[in-house]
């Protein structure tokens, strides 16, 4: 058990929600619209970063509140001798900004991801490997930050550093070469540890898939695909020397920032864009699989899956329930009805969800 007494208030259509006696699997099911998404929104705030919708705050708030919001919970860590308590809320009084609590004391967002790691799939993220390279650049970095909370710090000041430049470089006037080097050297060191990052995610994920066999999962090969420099000094020569070009096109065209994650299915040899919407799907699930697997080792784990099992054969979904089982980490599962469920029922915290309203079934 990682998360346990999680609270919601004036939570999208949660005017206020409790769940406890969470165990290792646990269910929300109900009707489409019911607030069982809304609820694994709320956990995934819980970690660094804009959650799982990627949502702006004011849209979280409660239609029938004040603009602001609460999510709290106990997080049971194999270390600590009381749980640790942890929240985060919005404020409409401190300008809507959200705020951070670690054991009642003013924290960061960062902070959270040092106590705990979430990972999550959801329907939206089905079209990944079909989509924009960005999709799979932010895919790739919410996954780095759970294994390393210190990779968002060096996504945002890498993006403040890399806006500046391209603000910079689309005036009208010249920049100052002096206050682009300063800018360059910011770019160069953020981006090459942004970069690295990335790199012993790929490494580590790529490990721990091929312990497992290709099938009933198809296992992917990643690789990530870039035109720039790792190291700070080469990538900050290289910033300096496209200078002209990156001003004719009034952006910078170099950088992590382009990266893109390349995935091959290891059976077919096929790109995964190319590859049958089923197979794209069971890819995915293997990603997500071997992320919970790495994200759970040291800290508390959760994983956040929407809609998952319902949309996954009867053999597959056997394999699913034994793979997470064999994580460690904590699973919160939706579905419209408990039926898919069923192989796991026996050992999960179930909760009917209706209307943004909780109803405990086991």
């Amino acid at each position: 058990m990682a998360l346990d007494r999680i609270t919601l208030s004036r939570f999208r259509n949660h005017a206020h929600s409790a769940l406890d006696g969470t165990a290792q699997f646990n269910l929300l099911v109900g009707e489409n619209g019911a607030g069982k998404t809304n609820i694994l929104e709320a956990i995934s705030l819980l970690a660094p970063g804009r959650g799982l919708r990627r949502a702006a705050l004011d849209a979280m708030a409660s239609e029938a509140g004040d603009g602001g919001f609460t999510i709290g919970a106990s997080l049971f860590a194999p270390d600590a001798a009381e749980p640790v308590q942890i929240g985060t809320a919005v404020d409409p009084a401190r300008q809507g900004r959200r705020r951070v609590r670690v054991n009642g004391a003013e924290s960061s967002a960062v902070s959270l991801g040092e106590w705990l790691a979430i990972g999550w799939l959801t329907p939206a993220m089905d079209g990944i490997f079909t989509g924009s390279a960005g999709d799979r650049r932010r895919f790739l970095d919410r996954m780095a930050l759970a294994l390393d909370p210190g990779h968002a710090r060096q996504a945002s000041r890498y993006e403040a550093a890399l806006r500046e430049r391209n603000r910079l470089l689309s005036d009208d006037a010249p920049p100052d070469p002096a206050w682009l080097d300063g800018i360059e050297a910011q770019m160069a060191e953020h981006g090459s540890a942004l970069a690295r990052g990335r790199a012993r995610l790929v490494s580590a994920l790529g490990e721990t898939l091929a312990i497992h066999p290709d099938e009933p999962f198809a296992r992917p090969l990643l690789s990530i695909q870039t035109d720039s420099p790792f190291e700070e000094g080469t990538l900050c020569e290289a910033l300096k020397g496209n200078r002209t070009q990156d001003r004719r096109a009034g952006r910078t065209l170099i950088g992590p920032h382009r990266d893109d994650l390349a995935v091959i299915m290891a059976g077919k040899s096929a790109p995964a864009a190319s590859c049958s919407t089923g197979e794209q799907k069971a890819m995915l699930i293997a990603m997500t699989l071997a992320h919970g697997e790495l994200a759970a080792r040291g800290r508390p784990g959760v994983l956040l899956l929407d809609e998952v099992a319902a949309h996954i054969d009867p053999v597959r979904r056997k394999a699913l329930f034994d793979r997470l089982r064999d994580t460690g980490a904590q699973v919160w599962m939706t579905g419209t009805e408990l039926g898919p469920f069923e192989a796991i029922q026996g050992d999960a915290a179930i909760w009917r969800v209706s209307d943004g309203a909780l109803e405990r079934l086991s």
